[in-house]
């Protein structure tokens, strides 16, 4: 009968050493994820923002491409504009310059097509890294040029 009790009182010590440990750890979960939770939280903004710059970038340099193509074949100022404008997809043409040279050339001399959109942050990764870095990151300016001989 000792030693019944014995073992019962060596199973609920254990019981409790086990509930012990197991709220110590799950605070120190708590503390661990609160220490990774900036950085993969920074890691996820970057992610989206580079994507959408990559994306923004891809769309000006083929806006780009068309316009100074639609120039090279003679076309008027304003029907290049509105190409540009066509293949600018999603983008916000407000935010878009655009600078034309020698539209209306003669036939053998190159045009010239510059184009710079001024993008924005949709997460606050700027705010982030400047308040961590204690420097400003600025909002890019994503730029195209491209030529072609006008025919």
């Amino acid at each position: 009968m000792v030693w019944l009790l014995r073992k019962a009182s060596a199973g609920a010590n254990n019981l409790r050493e086990r509930v012990r440990t197991w709220r110590s750890e799950a605070g120190q979960s708590l503390v661990e994820f609160s220490l990774v939770l900036p950085i993969m939280l920074l890691l996820l903004f970057a992610l989206v923002d580079f994507g959408r710059a990559f994306h923004t970038w891809l769309v000006v340099t083929n806006s780009a491409r068309e316009g100074a193509r639609a120039a090279s074949v003679q076309k008027p100022e304003s029907e290049v504009r509105a190409r540009i404008d066509e293949t600018l997809g999603g983008l916000d043409s407000s935010k878009l310059t655009v600078q034309l040279t020698n539209v209306q050339g003669t036939r053998g001399q190159t045009v010239e097509v510059d184009l710079t959109y001024d993008f924005q942050y949709v997460t606050p990764i700027g705010g982030i890294l400047g308040f961590v870095s204690g420097g400003t990151l600025a909002t890019p300016t994503i730029g195209a040029s491209t030529s072609m001989r006008l025919e």
